[in-house]
């Protein structure tokens, strides 16, 4: 390699930071948080870890295969993507710009995810009254669950009662 290894890994982590996800286009792989690790040894092979937003997630073999193409097309053939379960993804990996373009694409982004205790065991749950879900259209509060499930698992399809406007919503994981 005639780069620098840290110069060419935060290269390689760029080119495939922007790999976009198949299921929320509007965002990169690396602003949905799903992007964890690369690392490339002397020898030129890559090595890029991603971590599904939900385990059983079927955006992953797309993400996968997307990375790998990216990859050869700028002249990387060997090159290992590997699916790191643990840490558990949370919403709190999207990025600001991730969150700006949900928002700008007429998705409400999600709000801060529960606590995680340092230990396994089951997701702390919230109990009392949710946050409000902001409408991504008007910014109206007044919004209300129309299904807990959208277009995707991870996401609910709401409406505004100030603008009548239906809407998905990422939510908080």
């Amino acid at each position: 390699m005639s780069a620098e290894p840290a110069a060419v890994v935060e290269a390689v982590r760029q080119l495939v930071g922007r790999v976009p996800d198949p299921e929320l286009p509007m965002l990169t792989i690396a602003d949905l948080g799903v992007l964890r690790a690369v690392s490339v040894d002397p020898d030129g092979h890559v090595e890029v870890t991603i971590t599904p937003t939900y385990s059983g997630c079927p955006a992953m073999d797309a993400i996968r295969a997307d990375v790998e193409a990216v990859l050869a097309d700028r002249g990387y053939s060997d090159v290992t993507v590997r699916t790191a379960l643990a840490p558990a993804w949370t919403t709190d990996w999207i990025t600001e710009a991730g969150r700006r373009a949900l928002a700008e694409h007429g998705i409400a982004p999600p709000g801060a995810a529960a606590a995680r205790p340092a230990h396994r065991g089951p997701v702390p749950i919230r109990l009392g009254r949710p946050e409000p879900v902001r409408c991504p259209r008007c910014g109206s509060p007044d919004t209300r669950e129309v299904s807990r499930f959208g277009s995707t698992a991870c996401q609910a399809l709401r409406a505004c009662n100030a603008c009548a406007e239906p809407f998905a919503h990422v939510k908080a994981l």
